[in-house]
């Protein structure tokens, strides 16, 4: 890195995940390097903290193998492109967040040119298609990870590693469901029960899970008439897609939002969700609930192959004991998630021992994670060591 100059960062995210994590990444470095310069792919929050966007992260973004064919095209023509312009005009660091189908090729193929790379978020490597370590270890000059386990792990493959936890449980200072209840205009009532339902964030989850969800509700509500509902979405078009599909559940005490998930799991007793962030969201809340996940044939039969792990939900790895339900694919019917719903919230011990259990993993994971990836990226343009 010249010293005359303020640095320049090549950043790519394709998830808005990733785009929020890029938005404060980028906000940390320019207080340790001002001027700092950033370009590549993010979306809205990226562009308004002051990336240069050459491409929106949608045109990247992928979800499994259905897509591939129809996309797969395109985004290597991005790929390339992108690959092409940060070698004519070399950043002084790489940092891809997360999409590592997209990522790691394009890391590679500018460390061979000199260019210190850096990944955040791990590719669940761990877990399944672990024949990808070895293009990891050629990718990265650093990898950063979000979990403790997870830098065990490439310290065994001798991949550079620094752990920085986890930026959601830094965003969680202390659950308050009474809070959130009044905040939310809930009130569950004496002797009633609040269940969040969380059928996924994007359109392809709510195909595969609208109809799930509200068929279990339907068969709680008539067992437990005590049962109420509150079913959050991530936006107006979700909301819509998956009133498409199943109707307004009139027949059903049960309460939509939009853009409360959060807020909701705060608020709830137990929830019913589709695996991915809203079951860590959950867990670091302390909130017990149930994990149910749906895809395509292909893309599951695929999965069954190339996995390592027998839990499919990030939780049941940070417990010191899997014990978190997990309804998949062929399991996951309004029976057996209904039955597995109400088992958990009739073993109230249970559920005191997930609260305690959720408690120490949110402590474990709150360490300030979005400076110290920033420290860990400034100490590699300066070092080109992690």
């Amino acid at each position: 890195m010249n010293s005359g100059t303020p640095p320049s960062v090549g950043i790519v995210a394709g998830e808005p995940s990733g785009d929020a994590l890029g938005a404060t990444l980028i906000h940390d470095l320019r207080n340790l390097f001002p001027g700092c310069r950033f370009v590549g792919i993010g979306g809205p929050r990226m562009h308004d903290a002051g990336c240069e966007i050459l491409f929106e992260m949608g045109s990247i973004g992928m979800m499994g193998l259905d897509q591939l064919f129809s996309r797969g095209i395109d985004i290597l023509r991005i790929r390339k492109r992108l690959g092409r312009r940060f070698i004519a005009d070399p950043p002084d660091i790489f940092v891809g967040i997360d999409v590592p189908d997209f990522n790691l090729s394009l890391e590679s193929r500018l460390k061979k040119r000199g260019i210190p790379t850096v990944h955040y978020v791990s590719p669940t490597v761990w877990a399944w298609r672990g024949y990808r370590i070895c293009k990891i270890r050629r990718a990265v000059t650093c990898m950063l990870t979000l979990f403790p386990f997870e830098t065990e792990y490439y310290r065994h493959k001798n991949v550079p590693v620094s752990y920085v936890g986890h930026p959601i449980a830094d965003e969680i200072s202390q659950p308050d469901r009474e809070g959130a209840r009044q905040q939310l205009g809930l009130d569950a009532g004496m002797g009633q029960t609040l269940i969040a339902l969380l059928p996924g964030s994007r359109k392809s989850e709510i195909d595969y899970h609208a109809r799930l969800f509200a068929e279990s509700a339907r068969l709680m509500s008539t067992e437990n008439p005590e049962f109420r509902f509150v079913l959050p979405f991530a936006d107006t078009t979700v909301r819509q897609r998956f009133v498409d599909l199943v109707g307004d559940l009139d027949d059903l005490p049960v309460r939509m939002s939009t853009g409360n998930a959060r807020q909701v799991l705060d608020a709830c007793d137990v929830a019913l969700l589709a695996s991915g962030t809203a079951a860590l969201e959950a867990t670091l809340l302390e909130r017990p609930h149930v994990v149910t996940y749906r895809v395509s044939t292909i893309t599951w039969w695929l999965f069954r192959i190339l996995r390592h792990v027998e839990y499919y939900s990030m939780p049941n790895h940070l417990l010191s004991r899997p014990c978190i339900p997990e309804l998949m694919q062929k399991d996951a019917t309004p029976r057996k998630v209904s039955d597995a719903v109400c088992r958990l919230i009739a073993d109230r011990r249970q559920m005191k021992a997930l609260e305690t259990e959720f408690r120490k993993i949110r402590q474990q994971l709150k360490v300030g994670a979005d400076m110290r990836a920033a420290r860990v990226i400034a100490r590699i343009m300066k070092t080109e060591h992690c």
